[in-house]
C-alpha cells in the first residue's frame, strides 16, 4: 500500500530508540522527509544510521534537544519552522509510589509529556489549518485510561495529552487536518528493560517479570507480550499519511487488548 507521504515533512520527537525510532524509520520508508530528535548528536548519528541502514535513500535531519527545557523546545521550532506531520512521542515514565512523588515529579512529568506537545503544537498547528492539511499525532497510552497504581503521574499525563488532542481536532472543522492519539499498550522500547528490574527485584529473570507483569498488572491483555515498536509504527504511518483523512479527534489502540471497554 502507498501511504502517498512522499514529499512530506515529519517531526517524529523522541526519535532515536524506542517507538519513535520505529516510527521516524517507517515513516522514511515511506518517502517522507524525517526530522530525527534526540537529547544528543550522538543518539541522532546512531539513529540516522541506522535507518539509512534499511533505507539508503532516506531525508533525514537531525537536532538535538531536551523537551523538558521550554528554551531548548523554542530552538527545534527556530530550526524547523514548519512540518506537515508532527509526531509528538517523546515522554517519560517510572514505576514510584504515589506518596512518594513529589511536585518536582509531577511538574517534571507534565513539562516532558505534555508540555513538549503543546508547544510544537502551537506554532505547527495554525500553519497546517491555514493549509487545510497536516497531522498531529499523540503517542499516548492506555494508561492514559487506564491509570496505573505503579505510577498514577504518568498515567495523568497521558490523560492530559488526549484532552488535548481531541481538543485540537475540534478546532479542524473544514479542513484536511487531523489530530488524532494512539495508545499503544506495554511496548517494548528501550526503557523497558530497566522498568522490568525495577519491578522484578533480586533473584528473578527478565521473563519471569515479563511474565508477572502482564499476570499482575496488566491482566487483560490479549497478547500477552510486549509489544514490538514497529507494530506501534505501522498505525503511526496510516494516521500520518492522506488515506486516513477521515479518522480525526480518535484515540487509536495498539495495545493488545488491554483495555475491555468497546466505547
Amino acid at each position: 500500500m502507498d501511504l502517498q507521504l512522499t514529499n512530506k515533512t515529519a517531526l517524529v520527537t523522541g526519535s532515536t530508540a524506542g517507538i519513535g525510532l520505529a516510527i521516524a524509520r517507517r515513516l522514511a520508508a515511506e518517502g517522507a522527509e524525517v526530522i530525527i530528535t534526540g537529547r544528543t548528536e550522538a543518539r541522532i548519528n546512531e539513529a540516522r544510521t541506522a535507518i539509512l541502514q534499511e533505507t539508503p535513500n532516506a531525508k533525514l535531519r537531525g537536532v538535538p534537544v531536551d523537551f523538558g527545557r521550554a528554551e531548548q523546545v523554542q530552538y527545534l521550532l527556530n530550526e524547523v519552522p514548519t512540518v506537515d506531520i508532527l509526531v509528538n512521542n517523546v515522554g517519560i515514565f517510572e514505576p514510584k509510589p504515589f506518596a512518594d512523588i513529589t511536585d518536582e515529579d509531577w511538574l517534571h512529568f507534565f513539562e516532558v509529556n505534555v508540555l513538549s506537545g503543546v508547544r510544537l503544537s502551537r506554532q505547527y498547528f495554525p500553519q497546517m489549518l491555514e493549509k487545510k492539511w497536516g497531522r498531529i499525532l499523540f503517542i499516548s497510552s492506555e494508561s492514559g485510561l487506564q491509570i496505573p497504581q505503579e505510577m498514577i503521574h504518568y498515567g495523568t499525563t497521558k490523560t492530559a495529552q488526549l484532552a488535548v488532542a481531541r481538543g485540537l481536532a475540534e478546532l479542524t472543522t473544514g479542513t484536511e487536518v487531523t489530530v488524532n492519539s494512539v495508545l499503544p499498550g506495554p511496548t517494548a522500547s528501550e526503557g523497558v528493560e530497566e522498568f522490568l528490574q525495577k519491578l522484578a527485584g533480586d533473584g528473578k529473570t527478565r521473563e519471569e517479570a515479563e511474565h508477572e507483569f502482564f499476570r499482575d498488572a496488566r491482566p487483560s491483555s490479549l497478547l500477552k507480550r510486549f509489544i514490538t515498536p514497529e507494530e506501534i509504527a505501522n498505525m503511526v504511518a496510516y494516521l500520518a499519511s492522506p488515506l486516513a483523512v477521515a479518522t480525526n479527534g480518535a484515540s487509536v489502540r495498539v495495545d493488545g487488548g488491554v483495555i475491555r471497554s468497546i466505547g
